[in-house]
């Protein structure tokens, strides 16, 4: 079946497809497919009545609840640009990305993990204006979500309760949703900013669907799945490879507002959870709960994974321990969403040791540091070209020129290598490769020996200065649960396993590593 060219049309397919079937499964909403798209219209006619319009940005900081979903898919229904908030950014850091998104709208929700975040942004804003939030002008509307309860009233905003009395006609909706187009923007996320300033990213509608068309293809993703997104919406993985996945298939999305193991066991347990998603960090809590045990996962069918360094000795232990029918590792970036991912009739070696081939229309090359292709095997950065890369950079066109050359292509900043079957290995940040006595050390390929060391949970290796060999390896080791290890023991596993030059020389254990909300391990605070 053709893929549907704009997320509105998408939800009124879903809506006739698969009209009373379970879409949302949350403790304060549950909705099928037919009530979604109900509560979308009306909230959707709230904010034709607040003056929102085709283009506008509508900002939602708020965690991963039924809301979310609604809300997300109100703005796309009137053909606003959605742009998602990490829910962990300061006011600072939020009020950073309203200013230069120049939103017009907010969704944000009234208290989440012990803070009210438009309250702090309002104090942050200086005296009182008559806009909703002192110092962001172009801010208009302030709808607030109850995620912990009801808050009290705020001037000048509206609560969730209220939007549906001041929506306008279906009719003036449905105008709005048909002249949305599926070249039209309509996200803008902004990176984790792990490296620097956060840009922000805009994406079409046709390709926002393309790509989620492209994993659940990959994922064999039908109705009869539930799917816990434990992902957070802010990011691609929650809301490309999650809300819109489910949309397009008709799965049950059940969304997790924090990651809790216990919790997460629990609701696998409760709501027959089929598809579990994450980064992993996700896999490896579960593996090591002992109350794994006491709970039934037997209805767990699909595990996708991936990051920079994904231990293989993880994927194996998923294989082996869970009751995941098929494992599937898959790399991507918010400039591209997915661009590879394995299939379920490969095998586990391949499954633990690449990211799989190609997907969603994209081409792949390996680049030397001159920008010429390398042959099969070698390693340089991952470039990707295709119609699902990024629109561009908002308001940056030297940085979008920097990323995406004359000729199309993507360059990633990603390390890796393509076997004579075409699938991509990632090996490493290219940002995070060190020189050790003139030679190239990747830190994946480290990490990947020392998590086969009995008793580590996890490890980061990163470059660090020294006087003789201008950089060396230090480990940052994570140990599981009842383990006592020691730097000598990291240190001469290493020696059994790796090259000299890639031997770490300092280790130093942890009781976390320090991540980002969306599983990324954050190496600059490591160095």
């Amino acid at each position: 079946m053709d893929v549907p060219e704009t997320v509105p049309a998408a939800l009124d397919l879903a809506a006739e497809r698969f009209a009373e079937r379970a879409a949302v499964v949350d403790p304060v909403l549950r909705l099928t497919f037919r009530e979604l798209r109900e509560q979308v219209r009306e909230l959707a006619g709230f904010l034709l009545a607040e003056g929102v319009r085709a283009g506008d940005r509508v900002a939602l900081n708020s965690p991963n609840t039924g809301h979310w979903v609604v809300a997300a898919l109100a703005a796309l229904h009137v053909g606003a640009v959605l742009v998602p908030i990490n829910t962990r950014f300061t006011a600072a850091e939020t009020r950073d990305v309203l200013v230069r998104s120049s939103a017009s709208a907010l969704v944000v929700a009234d208290a989440f993990l012990g803070r009210d975040r438009l309250r702090e942004l309002r104090a942050q804003g200086g005296e009182p204006t008559g806009t909703p939030v002192p110092g962001l002008p172009a801010l208009r509307t302030v709808l607030r979500i109850p995620v912990e309860g009801a808050a009290a009233p705020l001037p000048r905003c509206a609560d969730w309760a209220e939007a549906g009395g001041r929506s306008l006609p279906a009719d003036r909706v449905d105008e709005a949703a048909a002249r949305v187009r599926g070249t039209d923007p309509s996200d803008l996320l902004y990176t984790s900013g792990t490296t620097g300033r956060s840009k922000g990213v805009l994406s079409a509608h046709r390709q926002a669907l393309a790509v989620a068309d492209a994993w659940a293809t990959c994922g064999r993703v039908d109705e009869a799945d539930r799917y816990l997104v434990v992902n957070p919406f802010f990011h691609s993985f929650g809301y490309k490879a999650g809300i819109l996945v489910c949309l397009l298939r008709g799965a049950a999305i059940v969304p997790v507002p924090v990651f809790d193991t216990r919790a997460v066991l629990e609701l696998v347990h409760r709501e027959r959870i089929t598809v579990l998603p994450g980064p992993p960090t996700v896999y490896q809590s579960i593996l090591d709960d002992p109350a794994r045990a006491e709970h039934d996962l037997s209805s767990l069918r699909l595990a996708v994974t991936g990051a920079a360094s994904v231990p293989r000795v993880l994927v194996e232990r998923m294989q082996r321990e869970l009751s995941f029918d098929t494992v599937l590792t898959a790399y991507g970036l918010t400039e591209a969403v997915v661009a590879t991912m394995c299939r379920p009739e490969d095998d586990d070696a391949v499954v633990a040791t690449t990211c799989g081939r190609p997907t969603a229309g994209f081409e792949l090359r390996i680049a030397g540091a001159d920008g010429r292709p390398l042959p099969t095997g070698e390693v340089g950065e991952v470039l990707l070209r295709g119609p699902n890369t990024m629109l561009g950079y908002r308001d940056e066109p030297a940085q979008t020129r920097a990323a995406v050359d004359a000729d199309g292509w993507l360059h990633t900043g990603d390390l890796g290598r393509v076997d004579r079957a075409g699938r991509l290995t990632i090996t490493d940040r290219l940002k995070d490769m060190y020189v050790c006595g003139g030679f190239n050390v990747y830190p994946a390929e480290v990490e990947q020996a020392i998590a086969r060391l009995p008793g580590v949970t996890e490890t980061a290796v990163v470059g660090v200065p020294d006087a003789r060999l201008g950089e060396v390896g230090k480990a940052y080791v994570v140990a599981a649960p009842g383990h006592r290890l020691t730097a000598d023991e990291v240190l001469a596993h290493c020696h059994e396993h790796l090259a000299n030059f890639k031997l770490p020389r300092h280790v130093e254990f942890r009781a976390a590593l320090p991540r980002t909300p969306t599983g990324k391990v954050r190496k600059p605070d490591l160095r």
